[in-house]
């Protein structure tokens, strides 16, 4: 007589998932919103456009520097909706959305594509677990005690006081994402790859670049770069900082099911339509990450429904100002960078910068 089978357990959280998800399509908030993202679209071009006419009616003037302010913002943005188009959640087909976030990435905004997309798709899968998330790796920021305890030289002096550092140094990250973007695409792309998307990354630059040292003189050249890549290196780091940094981090070893992983390493940020045209949508961030491809006018109401169910559950719902969030987020890397720190050294000088 056969031995009778055991029933496997029920995972109640991933069944809850399953029906949460399916009650955010049935209200519909799977549907795409091409009137929002056509009125975006139209928006960041025709201010692009103000951006360019504005650069040629002033000529060899200091307000130049107010362009350049603009121009990193509004490359953010374009960068938000490539982000988006990434997702698939902007045009009808996967196809459609891979071709114009290609398009966006490399041409408008100069970061290679694919690099972003492998590295973002990692994160997705495992955010804040160590060893699979690329946005916790070792860099010049440390995510982790065990690699801020490794920085050596100048760098040790720079991890023990991360924290405070941490806007400053947002002032170069325009400058890295380019340059970790394209050599990462020359190193690890495929000859495809590399062939598709360096000739649009070099485009964009003859496009910004060949104006801007043709027509200004050297020194209001570089200073014009150096304003434009500072605060799209500061917008870009401060919209994504405050979405996971200091929320928990997952053993590499620990297996966690899709929601729980989602929502316990993830934190929204309040502020309403204002901040979500600010972030990109990214302060609804348990919302992106537990549907990834839902457009940006769609995630309010289902915060809303993510909110009351996680209620059910008992299981913690992270939301904070925006404010809150950057304090939140110093005060981690600060106890991060304490592992970098000199044993004999006093933390009152520390935290006094003596």
């Amino acid at each position: 007589m056969a031995a009778p089978q055991s029933t496997p357990p029920v995972n109640h959280v991933t069944r809850s998932f399953t029906e949460l998800a399916a009650t955010v399509r049935e209200m519909g908030l799977l549907r795409r919103a091409p009137v929002f993202y056509a009125v975006y679209g139209l928006v960041l071009a025709l201010a692009l456009g103000g951006l360019i006419a504005g650069f040629i009616l002033l000529g060899d003037s200091w307000f130049q520097l107010l362009i350049a302010a603009g121009l990193g913002i509004v490359l953010t943005q374009v960068a938000f909706l490539g982000h988006e188009a990434s997702h698939r959640a902007v045009l009808r087909t996967g196809p459609a959305n891979d071709r114009l976030g290609r398009a966006l990435s490399t041409i408008v905004v100069g970061i290679s594509h694919q690099w972003w997309m492998t590295k973002h798709t990692r994160h997705h899968a495992n955010p804040n677990k160590r060893g699979a998330d690329p946005d916790i790796e070792r860099d010049t920021i440390s995510f982790v005690a065990e690699d801020a305890a490794q920085a050596r030289g100048p760098l040790r002096w720079i991890t023990a006081r991360q924290g405070w550092l941490f806007f400053p140094l947002l002032t170069l990250e325009g400058l890295n994402l380019h340059y970790r973007s394209v050599t990462s695409l020359i190193t690890q792309g495929s000859r495809r790859q590399r062939w598709t998307e360096l000739p649009s990354i070099a485009l964009h630059f003859a496009l910004y670049l060949v104006p801007v040292f043709a027509f200004l003189p050297l020194g209001m050249a570089f200073a014009f770069v150096g304003v434009q890549m500072a605060v799209f290196g500061v917008y870009m780091g401060a919209s994504f900082a405050p979405n996971h940094k200091g929320m928990a981090l997952v053993p590499a070893d620990a297996r966690l099911d899709f929601l729980s992983k989602q929502v316990l390493t993830s934190r929204n940020i309040r502020g309403g339509w204002a901040m979500n045209i600010l972030m990109g949508g990214l302060n609804y961030q348990i919302e992106h990450h537990l549907f990834p491809n839902m457009a940006r006018p769609h995630l309010a109401r289902a915060r809303e429904i993510v909110r009351e169910h996680c209620a059910s559950l008992e299981m913690p719902y992270t939301e904070t100002n925006l404010i809150e969030s950057y304090g939140i987020v110093i005060a981690y890397l600060n106890r991060v960078g304490l592992a970098a720190r000199d044993p004999f050294d006093c933390p009152e000088r520390v935290a006094m910068g003596r």
